[in-house]
Parts: C-alpha cells; structure tokens; sequence
C-alpha cells in the first residue's frame, strides 16, 4: 500500500509545471504497459517530447511498473450514464449497449463521410486544432491554435505543437518505437476489422511486438477461435487495449481507410466503456461522451472522453482532466481540443 501511496504522491507532483498533455500521457502509458508485458530485454525506447524534469518523473513511475505496481495516469472522470459490465461470461460485443450504439453510429458516420487520405512518404500531414483549456480553481481560459506538420513516413523532422508550443521533433532512432505509429506505411498494416485489431494490440501483438507480427498472431476475420480468444483478454489487458485504441484515436486525426471505424468499434467492445451526456467540446457544442472506468486503476477512471453529437454521432472532439500538484497548492485543468481542418502538403509548414 505505502508503495501505492507513493507513487500517487509522485503522479501528483509537479513542481510548477502545468499538467502533462495528452500526447504526453499515451506516450508515457505505453511505455509502461511495454515494459511490464516485455519477456525478455529491456523495455522499447519510446520519444519523449516534454521537458526534462517531465522526462524524469515518468521515467521513476516506469521503474516501479515494472516493478510490479500499476499507477493511473487520470482522476477518475466525473459523470453518469452506464457502465459495462465486467467481462467474464458474455461476449465483448454484448456489453455496454449504451456506448456501442454511440461508436457504432460514429463508426458509421466516419465510413460515409470522411474524406480518405492517400499521402506520398515524402509529404507532410497537416492540422489545425483549437484547444480550450481552464483551470476549476481559479476559472481562467485559455484558447490555442496548435498546427502541426508530421512527416508521412517519418523520415524528415515533423513540426508539432501543444497548447500553443511548437518545437521540432526528430524521427524516430533505430530500435526506437512509439504509439501511436508515427509513419503511414505502419497505420496501414493495422487491421480494419475491430476484433482483429483488439487482438493486435493485446499484450504480445501489440506495439511491442510491432504491427506487422498481426498477421500471424490475428485470426481472421470470422475465424471460429475469434470470439474464444477475445473472450479470454483479462482486465490488464483490456486497460492496455483500451489506451492504445484511445491513443490511436485522439493523436492520430488522419488514419488510412476503414482504421478509424474499426477503432471506434473495437473501443466499443472493451469492459468498462460507458457514456456520458451533456458534455461540450472546445467550440462549445453539447454532445454525448465515451469514457473508461478502468478496473486496474486505483481510483477506477480514466478521466478523457470522446464527444460526439447526439443525434448524427459525428466525432466532436476532446475534453481531458487532469491535476497537478505544487507544494500544498492543487490544481485541476479541463483541456477541450477539437480538429479544425487537415490536409496533406508537400513540405513542414505550408499550410493548405
């Protein structure tokens, strides 16, 4: 327990520095879960972008992972709606009727109306998204523009901003690996079939292991073991599942065809998965919300949702909790983010 105590302690410290970001988050998550699933050699070297002090912190919460305690990243997330059900006796695709209707229906909005994507390794993925951010304590807002320029297949320096802060961000080093994918070449190999994809990124098929081992540790579609094997994820890695589907949906705003709908339907099938009304987005549209009670987390949430209009299920954007600690001085911030416009150029900050 003291082990437990301390490492909330350290998940709240923060010396002055404003609470860790979204990308941030994933990243820092995925290392964890890599290292604690690794079977043999070190964890896989994952890129961080944050200050030093960021880079430390996370890197001492990673140490006691692997030493065998599991931290939550997020606050658990206030709200109603209904939670799934554990998993256990029923099929995944049977639980949580509430949340499937939302991600299927926003599963099929995204097959209809999203635009595709077919960019050269050469060019640049271009978007533009606002983000709201306010402090609970004190009630100030702030507004940002955050542009970003990634690299198709990570060969050239991409140009990335958060909550107003751009720097330049090396591609990744030989034996270096991050999730989400970075590179086109690498989204396309994951698969659009939602249980196919879960099964891709359950511990050994996952990021780990890389995406291209998926096509022969992935039954196919239909196959008769499909559903045994799904039925069988324990709630460890259901909680991993779940944050690689979160992180591939939130950071990655351009996919190749069909990757988004799968996503959204395979988050649909995790445990714990559950809907929240009223919730608004960055430009102040009210919508229904997808968050996680997460059963290996301390405190049980999660903390991040999904919005989508309650009547088309269009995707509206983001609103994330998260606190800090300074000394005796807490404070919570609610980031909203919502995707402006995207766009596929030739070079690192030409805009559309």
């Amino acid at each position: 327990m003291r082990d437990i105590e301390d490492l909330r302690e350290l998940r709240e410290y923060d010396a002055g520095a404003p609470p860790l970001d979204d990308a941030t988050r994933e990243r820092v998550r995925v290392r964890l879960f890599a290292a604690m699933n690794a079977e043999t050699g070190p964890a896989p070297a994952v890129r961080h972008r944050r200050p030093v002090l960021r880079i430390a912190l996370t890197g001492a919460v990673a140490a006691a992972v692997v030493g065998g305690v599991l931290v939550a990243e997020q606050d658990n997330g206030s709200g109603g709606g209904q939670a799934a059900p554990p998993p256990g006796a029923t099929s995944p695709v049977m639980q949580n009727v509430s949340a499937q209707t939302v991600l299927k229906g926003a599963a099929a909005y995204a097959r209809h109306h999203e635009q595709a994507a077919r960019p050269r390794d050469d060019q640049f993925i271009y978007t533009k998204e606002t983000i709201r951010q306010t402090d609970t304590g004190t009630g100030a807002t702030e507004t940002f523009t955050d542009e970003n320029w990634r690299s198709v297949d990570d060969s050239k320096p991409s140009w990335v901003m958060e909550v107003g802060k751009g720097w330049w961000s090396p591609p990744l080093k030989g034996g270096e690996i991050t999730w989400p994918p970075q590179d086109w070449a690498t989204l396309k190999k994951l698969p659009t079939d939602p249980k196919r994809l879960i099964l891709t990124l359950a511990p050994g098929t996952g990021p780990s292991a890389g995406p291209s081992a998926q096509p022969s540790t992935a039954p196919s579609a239909g196959s008769p073991d499909m559903d045994e094997r799904l039925s069988g994820i324990s709630d460890q890695m259901w909680s991993m599942v779940h944050f690689q589907l979160a992180g591939l949906l939130k950071l990655v705003p351009v996919m190749p065809d069909g990757l988004r709908p799968a996503a959204y339907e395979a988050l649909g099938m995790v445990p714990g998965v559950k809907s929240v009304p009223n919730q608004k987005d960055a430009k102040g549209r009210t919508g229904v919300a997808i968050t996680y009670d997460d059963p290996t987390s301390p405190d049980g949430g999660y903390g991040d949702y999904f919005i989508f209009d309650p009547k088309t299920y269009q995707f509206l954007g983001f609103r994330d909790e998260s606190a800090s600690r300074n000394g005796k001085h807490a404070t919570e911030v609610i980031q909203l983010s919502s995707l402006d416009s995207w766009a596929v150029v030739d070079k690192a900050k030409q805009r559309p």
